[in-house]
């Protein structure tokens, strides 16, 4: 399972009056075929920090791109009414898409929350485990399900959750990023489960914190997103790495150690 080096995020453009997408469509495609000629893998965010953008896949249709089904990764969350849910399942479907990242999601007040009932869920809020067993169930067999590891949460409740993914159907998980070895990265590679690690690539370290929870730490001062990377491939040598921020204006070979 993702047999190449890396995961880039790409974010979709936002739904916006005042976005210009035409323009943003046309990055997003030149980034996008950018990351498929180097042979990596591309993860799209579902509605990322509440904020409602296009689709991974309405995005590939509007530009016109070609899906690779073996290096897409469709995020997809739990703020979605339960018809749009089931279209963008049948879309994925159709278009022969592998990979979903299942992720609880941020929600938001421009987002519809999902009845947890539609989807067989036994709480007030329906929960990526609860996304997870019931696409796997909906479609058997027919998608690689994924879904997200929080090391920075308490290391006994993050892995029975981990578990609980795992049974309902879970087949990789990608970390929060992470600076360097995490010790409770090292537990979820003894589920004997695929993980992606995580790498922060940019220097603004400070968002990363806000991005997991996480108060500063005067450890990560002067953080190096190189120097991380290469702690991150040096320590899970097997791992695929997720590489959240990455700047399309850098050189890469100097960068990324696995070009």
């Amino acid at each position: 399972m993702f047999n190449y080096p890396y995961i880039v995020e790409l974010l979709s453009p936002k739904r916006s009056p005042e976005t210009d997408t035409k323009n943003l469509l046309a990055r997003f495609a030149e980034r996008f075929e950018k990351v498929m000629e180097a042979g990596w893998g591309v993860s799209i965010p579902d509605n990322p920090m509440g904020q409602p953008r296009l689709g991974a896949l309405e995005t590939i249709e509007l530009t016109g791109l070609s899906l690779d089904p073996e290096k897409t990764v469709m995020n997809l969350n739990t703020f979605h009414e339960k018809d749009e849910l089931d279209a963008l399942l049948k879309k994925a479907d159709a278009a022969r898409l592998q990979y979903i990242l299942v992720v609880r999601g941020d929600g938001g007040p421009l987002l519809p929350t999902l009845d947890p009932e539609s989807i067989g869920g036994r709480f007030s809020v329906a929960t990526s485990i609860d996304l997870l067993r019931y696409i796997n169930t909906a479609y058997p067999s027919r998608f690689i399900t994924g879904a997200a590891f929080n090391p920075y949460k308490p290391a006994d409740f993050e892995l029975d959750r981990a578990r609980q993914k795992i049974d309902a159907g879970a087949r990789y998980f990608i970390t929060q990023p992470i600076p360097g070895p995490d010790k409770n990265v090292d537990m979820l590679k003894e589920l004997e489960t695929t993980v992606v690690v995580e790498a922060w690539m940019s220097q603004n370290v400070e968002l990363l914190y806000k991005s997991v929870g996480k108060k500063d730490s005067t450890e990560e001062k002067g953080f190096n997103p190189a120097e991380s990377l290469r702690s991150l491939h040096s320590h899970y040598p097997d791992c695929c790495v997720y590489l959240s921020m990455l700047s399309f204006k850098q050189q890469w070979k100097a960068l990324l150690p696995r070009m």
